[in-house]
């Protein structure tokens, strides 16, 4: 990935997104970038999981705008996070300057990005961050998770990443009860996630899109 060929764009919400012209792709919903991540991943897994602590992981952490979105919903709360972001490509501190999400919260979002890759660092009174450069294929799924967002390129775009061998080593890495959200809805990676034994959910996407999955582990 070409960081000189990324593009910055306005979503339909205000938010920024990014838009890779390589692979024809954006990080985030055109629709709305804020309001896809509020509605996959917070609402649709964060908010689902009753715990006084939750190991949430991160497969993509891109701009850091699942993160943000997710210390902000920890402080809130008073839930203490433990939160884990895998991404092979980390964005230049220049490109991640332009985005417009500090608008949240400049402290946290800045915090979020100054924190060294590879170490965990308490972020905030209930969130820890611990970020991993790396190819999801490459990790070895140290902890269990209660909360895991799929956060990945998409299936057409990304293939390597969306494989059975996988989900099955995610499926084994998820406590009990634990919870998996992704964008995606086709049908090809719901057979992927129930083989992997998750019992799969399609509800409603977020603005733009009518379906997405939801995994949970019984």
């Amino acid at each position: 990935m070409n960081p000189a060929r990324i593009l910055l764009e306005t979503t339909a919400d205000g938010s920024h997104t990014l838009f890779l012209p390589e692979i024809n792709e954006h990080y985030h919903s055109i629709n709305g970038a804020i309001q896809e991540s509020k509605h996959v991943y917070i609402e649709a897994g964060f908010k689902q999981c009753r715990k006084s602590e939750i190991h949430v992981l991160e497969m993509g952490f891109g701009t850091g705008l699942n993160a943000l979105l997710t210390a902000l919903e920890a402080e809130k709360q008073k839930i203490k996070v433990l939160y884990t972001g895998l991404e092979k490509f980390p964005l230049p501190q220049e490109m991640i300057s332009q985005l417009n999400y500090s608008k949240l919260n400049q402290p946290l979002f800045q915090a979020i990005h100054q924190t060294e890759w590879g170490k965990s660092e308490a972020i905030s009174p209930h969130f820890y961050l611990e970020k991993i450069q790396t190819d999801f294929r490459d990790f070895d799924f140290p902890n269990k998770y209660d909360v895991i967002y799929y956060d990945a390129f998409a299936p057409d775009k990304q293939p390597e990443v969306w494989s059975q061998a996988l989900f099955d080593k995610i499926f084994s890495a998820m406590n009990p009860r634990g919870i998996l959200t992704t964008y995606c809805a086709k049908g090809n990676i719901r057979r992927i996630m129930q083989h992997a034994g998750f019992s799969v959910e399609r509800i409603p996407g977020p603005p733009g899109k009518r379906e997405m999955l939801r995994g949970s582990v019984l």
